[in-house]
C-alpha cells in the first residue's frame, strides 16, 4: 500500500477579492458596462482602469478580455471618479 493519495491538483490560490467578484459578475453580462470602483481622484481611477485593461489585476486576465474607462461625473454637485468596466470576451 502507498502513502500517497492521488486526489488531483491543489485548489487555486485565487482569492475572492472584490475584483474577482466584479469580474465574475461582468462575465455574466457581456458587453454591459458596470462601475467597479469609485476612486478618491481621477488619477487613481485612470490607473485602476489601465490596470484592468492590461490585466495587472489577475481577476481581469487575460489582457484584452475587459474594456475599462475612468470617468468623473458630478452627483449632487460632488465630483465622483468612477471606473467603468465591461467584459468583451477572451479565454476562460
Amino acid at each position: 500500500m502507498s502513502n500517497v493519495d492521488f486526489i488531483g491538483p491543489p485548489p487555486n490560490k485565487r482569492k475572492n477579492t472584490k475584483h474577482a467578484v466584479a469580474a465574475s459578475a461582468l462575465r455574466e453580462h457581456p458587453k454591459q458596462w458596470g462601475v467597479v470602483q469609485r476612486a478618491a481622484t481621477g488619477k487613481r481611477a485612470a490607473a485602476a482602469a489601465q490596470a484592468i485593461r492590461r490585466a495587472r489585476l489577475a481577476a481581469y486576465a487575460p489582457a484584452g478580455s475587459y474594456e475599462a474607462a475612468a470617468r468623473t461625473v458630478v452627483v449632487a454637485g460632488v465630483p465622483e471618479h468612477r471606473v467603468y468596466v465591461r467584459y468583451v470576451g477572451g479565454e476562460q
